[in-house]
């Protein structure tokens, strides 16, 4: 049993000194900038995982030490090392930084402490402690050599940023492959990418080898865009493995050839599995991995590295004991177990994150690149390349150029007649069921541009609108942002805030807003229309200068002694004289020249004449206006139209008014600074219910039905009023714009596109397209316009009624009024003849009814039997003498002389009744003389 004890106890020992130590001490160098970055916490995740594996290191813990270093501070970098040194490290992992790695690795050289690596590395020389996870240059060049021999490249453009980028590509320029291919090499910076990239541009040089630094790719890529050489033509090798880091978003639906390696193959089961768990390890606040999940091929070789150096100690755990260092910067003696360790990490072969691992004198010489290309949804792998075999294109057809080959782009519409409508059957599929104006003219340019296109509908049936809240797009818009469609067509107009996130091509269609109303119903006929030429205030007006002028020519013929003048001129002994115008006279002088008519009265004084000439130029003006402006009002058929314009529109509030919701239109209100359109839009915000409809047709329902106002472009306006007549458009437009086909941004399809629209539009093929769907004359209304045949209307009863109203009324009106003289002088003629003769007498019906009976004789002479009455102041008249009214004023002639009449009228009497007159006077009065005469009563025949 002893000597089996013994044995026993030899084997402990052996195992006991040849067992790892219960902790390994390892130290990372970061630059500050690197400080909780994806890179520490890829290393600080390696070791927790190791520690936590069992199996790799079962009684071996990593404790690791981390130092902070200023970026290019060789000094500073140089103290941290050493004293990782005296903490006792096994291993130093980084820095990525290549001057202060050089530093670094110098003195893990001098102590002979394995020096772990994951950066570019461009020193050719053989480093006996160093163990570079970075794939060789010279490998990598070799990669890009055969990616630009497959693509055929003739003229390159090699786009470098540092100076260490000459010397790492300086093998694509030298290779004897690519003697033949013109090379130009251009450094550029942030600051210069835009002037670099013009000049290669004008140029014409469309491939390019681009080596910038990660966080400087965002200008670069906006350089691309800002010079639009984002198209099919330009092709993109950049030398970064993170490609798939960069937002692309740009990019992608632009057939921009952009072309890329990754070392880290997310697609790889194994890989997945390890950022899975990754992404939980990760604290709060950092990440390992980007947005999209994907980490980036330093934190992946860091990770890698880790590995490495845990799969080395488990090699050297199996034959050999290490030995914890205790060496220092100060006294220079090298540790005698790290050329063992250095070896083992030396002869390591895995799979890590960057796909397979293997070594040749501290160099990588294994492993497996993939080459991405972007496509129009993501970047795809097209293809591997490794050291041995080198580049397999697994996607040949991914690099053919866009223009040479059949590409189907996805077109998105909206249904709106006449511009996109839809067949229903199961006769129609795919492109077959749209038809409409932008249909063919999609077709057209299709043919003409070269692209086949699969259209459908946008599933919100919207156009786009940006939400003012939360500043999310919708509708039509946002697809094209998100890159799900390649061309958007329809009635989508073209706009501020849509061309910021997409663009448009030139507009195939220029228009305006404009307002759809019902059509308004005809002004009822009144019958005293005829009026209407005139306000009632001026009818008011005309009546009172009538009276004034009237009282104003009365009271200046008074006044003036012009106005006065002797009725006999041949009678100089005759003292008496009369004035024409007296107050009756004077009113029907007025409204004679009124009526255009005149009077047998004349004005004789300069200030009679003065009123007389002011009245008729008065008169001339009035009835001019009032005939011209008669036709107006009689021959127009008027409308009662309750709004003309936007301004009615807004000023009122009985009618409801909206437009299209999540529209341009709705969009132009929004925003609008004009006053009267800012008053529209809070009016169509808070109205309740929406005045906002969903469709076109909705609108026009609405219209329709009434008290409703639907603002709308005047294109798709023009259409539907040509189709229903009892629609109409209401003032002129508000705004103008365009059509447009809309695109992502930077989209290649857009210049072509608008190439083909402008030629379309030269040609005349789009206005016949449009005469097509909107003037079709099987599908317009037939509107009966009245007064299309002629220039006026004829005018009916209904027009001018009035006039005969009038007409009838003044007749009555003269009917009564010589009614009443006729009664009110047969009164007066039978209290005449009761004071001359008091014997009984007529009465007074009796005295009536034979006046009457008199005067509807219809046979009988020019005179009429004397009425057999006296007047008090009169003589008895011989028998058969013609009765004479003691108001009757003859004119004066031969044998006639003026005799004032019973009532003091001037009257002129016959010379044989003067002598009748005279002697009864005189008899009646006590005189007596005596007179012969040759005439006799009944020989005078009164005219």
């Amino acid at each position: 049993m002893r000597p089996l004890a013994v044995a026993v106890a030899l084997l402990a020992a052996a195992a006991a000194a040849a067992a790892l130590p219960p902790v390994v001490k390892i130290g990372a160098v970061f630059t500050q900038d690197q400080k909780d970055s994806s890179t520490e916490l890829a290393f600080k995740y390696a070791v927790y995982r190791i520690n936590k594996d069992k199996h790799l290191l079962p009684k071996t813990t990593l404790k690791y030490d981390i130092k902070y270093v200023p970026k290019d501070d060789s000094f500073h970098a140089s103290k941290k090392a050493c004293q990782q040194v005296r903490f006792g490290v096994q291993a130093v992992f980084g820095p990525s930084d290549p001057l202060l790695g050089a530093h670094i690795h110098s003195i893990c050289d001098a102590l002979d402490i394995p020096h772990l690596e994951a950066r570019l590395d461009l020193d050719t020389e053989y480093k006996e402690f160093s163990i570079n996870l970075y794939p060789s240059q010279s490998l990598l060049n070799n990669a890009f050599q055969d990616v630009m021999a497959f693509l055929n490249w003739t003229r390159v453009a090699i786009v470098y940023e540092e100076d260490y980028g000459l010397i790492k590509l300086r093998e694509l320029v030298r290779a004897p492959t690519n003697r033949d291919v013109e090379i130009h090499l251009r450094q550029a910076d942030p600051d210069n990418y835009r002037s670099v990239l013009k000049e290669i541009k004008s140029k014409e040089i469309h491939n390019l080898v681009v080596d910038t630094k990660p966080e400087h790719m965002h200008h670069f890529l906006r350089g691309i865009l800002q010079l639009q050489m984002n198209d099919y033509k330009y092709h993109y090798l950049f030398t970064t493995f993170d490609i798939e880091t960069f937002d692309l978003e740009d990019f992608k639906y632009n057939f921009v050839n952009m072309t890329a390696f990754r070392i880290v193959d997310a697609e790889d089961v194994g890989v997945k599995e390890i950022l899975k768990d990754m992404e939980r390890f990760q604290p709060v606040g950092h990440s390992i991995l980007n947005r999209s999940n994907i980490i980036q091929a330093e934190p992946a070789l860091m990770y890698d590295s880790v590995y490495v150096f845990a799969i080395g100690l488990q090699t050297l755990d199996q034959s050999h004991t290490l030995r914890l260092s205790n060496v220092s910067c100060e006294e220079e003696v090298p540790w005698d177990g790290g050329l063992s360790l250095i070896n083992y990490i030396n002869s390591v072969e895995l799979k890590g994150l960057s796909g397979p691992i293997e070594f040749k004198e501290g160099r990588r010489i294994q492993f497996k690149l993939d080459l991405l290309k972007l496509k129009q949804h993501a970047l795809v792998k097209v293809g591997e390349w490794s050291p041995g075999s080198g580049v397999n294109i697994t996607d040949r057809a991914a690099f053919f150029d866009p223009g040479t080959m059949n590409v189907t782009l996805v077109v998105i519409t909206i249904l709106e007649i006449p511009y996109v409508m839809m067949h229903y059957g199961k006769n129609y599929t795919g492109n077959d069921r749209f038809y409409g104006f932008c249909v063919d003219l999609l077709e057209r340019i299709a043919r003409d541009v070269g692209f086949d296109y699969i259209l459908d509908l946008v599933p919100d049936r919207k156009y786009g609108a940006q939400d003012p809240i939360t500043g999310e797009w919708n509708g039509m818009v946002l697809h094209l942002m998100k890159h799900k469609a390649d061309l958007a067509v329809g009635s989508m107009t073209i706009n501020y805030a849509r061309e910021s996130v997409i663009d448009f091509t030139k507009p195939f269609m220029n228009l305006g807003i404009s307002i759809l109303f019902k059509v308004p119903t005809s002004a009822p006929t009144r019958l005293f229309s005829f009026m209407n030429p005139l306000a009632v205030e001026i009818w008011l007006y005309v009546l009172a200068a009538y009276v004034l002028v009237s009282i104003t020519m009365f009271v200046v013929a008074r006044f003036s002694p012009y106005e006065w003048h002797n009725p006999h001129p041949c009678d100089t002994e005759n003292d008496l004289i009369e004035n024409q115008f007296s107050l009756a006279n004077s009113f029907w002088f007025t409204i004679g020249t009124l009526m255009q008519q005149g009077s047998d009265l004349n004005p004789k004084a300069t200030s009679t004449r003065i009123v007389g000439g002011i009245w008729w130029f008065f008169t001339l003006i009035i009835i001019s206006s009032y005939t011209a402006n008669l036709a107006a009002f009689l021959t127009v058929e008027r409308m009662i139209t309750p709004i003309e314009n936007a301004e009615d529109l807004a000023g009122q509030t009985d009618i409801s008014y909206g437009t299209l919701d999540s529209g341009s239109t709705m969009t132009f209100f929004r925003d609008s600074m004009i006053e009267t359109y800012k008053k529209m839009w809070r009016f169509m915000e808070n109205k309740k219910p929406s005045v906002f409809v969903s469709t076109y047709e909705e609108g026009i329902q609405r219209v329709l039905e009434g008290n409703y106002a639907f603002l709308m472009e005047s294109t798709m306006l023009d259409y539907i009023v040509q189709r229903d007549c009892n629609l109409t458009q209401i003032g002129g437009l508000l705004d103008s714009k365009g059509y447009g086909i809309a695109t992502p941004m930077g989209s290649p399809w857009r210049d072509k596109i608008s190439l083909a629209i402008l030629e379309l539009q030269e040609k005349g093929e789009i206005q016949i397209l449009y005469d097509k769907w909107w003037k079709n004359p099987g599908d317009t209304c037939t509107r009966t316009e009245k007064g299309k045949e002629s220039k006026a209307n004829a005018l009916g009863v209904d027009n001018i009624g009035g006039v005969f109203v009038v007409l009838l009324c003044g007749l009555a009106i003269a009917v009564i009024v010589a009614i009443f003289e006729f009664c009110y002088n047969s009164k007066r003629n039978t209290q005449s003849e009761l004071r001359a003769t008091p014997a009984p007498h007529q009465s007074l019906c009796a005295e009536m009814a034979e006046e009457l009976c008199f005067a509807l004789r219809c046979r009988g002479s020019r005179q009429r039997p004397a009425l057999k009455r006296q007047c008090s102041k009169c003589a008895p008249a011989a028998s058969g003498a013609p009765y004479v009214p003691a108001v009757l004023d003859l004119p004066p002639a031969n044998g006639l002389r003026s005799h004032r009449g019973s009532l003091g009228v001037p009257i002129e009497l016959p010379l044989h009744l003067q002598h009748r007159h005279s002697h009864a006077h005189n008899h009646n009065h006590g005189h007596v003389h005596s007179h012969s005469h040759g005439h006799h009563a009944a020989d005078y025949d009164p005219p």
